[in-house]
């Protein structure tokens, strides 16, 4: 089923009707769990309203994150940091603007390219616009291996239950030191929670997987400070064995994973031939966002 030609009809049911667009999307396709193209719809749509809540009580996120940069401040050697699934920004800028580290460069992507562009407003209000951001995908990353020294996540791959392994492996690859994890701890959830996480298609076993995978735990305890009390959070920080090998690009084609070069005002890869366009001063590095361009160098 081709969702895309469907977005007239979610508007109106978003709008008007308040409609939980992902339980939509699944009821419309018969399936039980969210697709990629589900989260990215949904995601979409909600642009704005993260930024509107913020806005409203920025304490509120301040004492989220709280736990989180503290554990982030206390990992060291780390000059670059990436937040995968970043939306609009707003855990991105609290923890920026509240941690001790002087980061050399920061990086921050979503699917949802209106979610991006929220993001661009909000960090650039708030001073930050040096962040570099770009729509992505978690699941296969336009970004080297070992590029970034600390990796980490809120929330974001929550809604991809049944796909831990693959985002852990994905994480795992980008990450040249720590990958750092605020997700559903559905194990230490009550009966309601649990009920929620399961109807909503939420990850589940994150330290069982992670261990099945080898890789080594250094923290896994409560975040504490949840926003929804439904929605119970661990952070697991992960260290990933010493890798001295650093890309010579950062940025890759997410079809390829060869350097990406930005040339006549877009993205290409001088290896896979694709170019990468950019919306409203936003690169799109999906990889359906590719475009075939053989002669592109050509005069």
């Amino acid at each position: 089923m081709n969702k895309i030609n469907l977005l007239s009809r979610i508007q109106y049911l978003y709008k008007h009707e308040n409609k939980n667009i992902i339980q939509y999307l699944k009821k419309i396709s018969n399936t039980s769990s969210n697709s990629i193209e589900d989260i990215l719809i949904s995601y979409d749509f909600q642009a704005g309203n993260y930024t509107k809540s913020y806005k409203e009580n920025p304490n509120a996120k301040k004492h989220h994150l709280k736990n989180l940069i503290e554990v982030l401040d206390d990992l060291n050697g780390c000059k670059t940091i990436l937040e995968v699934g970043v939306g609009e920004a707003t855990s991105l800028l609290e923890i920026i603007k509240s941690s001790r580290v002087n980061y050399d460069k920061i990086f921050g992507f979503d699917l949802s390219w209106s979610r991006i562009k929220y993001a661009k407003k909000l960090l650039e209000e708030g001073q930050l616009s040096e962040v570099e951001l770009f729509t992505g995908d978690l699941f296969n990353m336009p970004l080297a291996n070992n590029s970034i020294d600390l990796v980490y996540t809120v929330h974001a791959l929550e809604p991809n239950g049944g796909k831990e392994l693959e985002a852990l492996k994905e994480l795992y690859r980008v990450a040249s030191k720590y990958v750092v994890l605020v997700e559903p701890y559905y194990e230490g959830a009550n009966s309601e929670a649990k009920e929620r996480m399961d109807r909503l298609g939420y990850i589940k076993g994150l330290e069982d997987k992670i261990n099945q995978l080898g890789y080594k735990i250094l923290l896994n305890k409560a975040l504490n400070n949840d926003m929804n009390p439904l929605n119970p959070a661990n952070i697991i920080v992960i260290e990933k064995q010493k890798d001295d090998h650093k890309p010579p690009a950062i940025l890759c084609c997410p079809v390829t994973k060869s350097p990406l070069k930005f040339i006549k005002g877009c993205y290409y890869s001088e290896e896979s031939l694709l170019a990468y366009p950019l919306i409203d001063g936003i690169p799109c590095l999906l990889s359906n966002n590719a475009i075939i361009a053989t002669k592109f160098l050509d005069d």
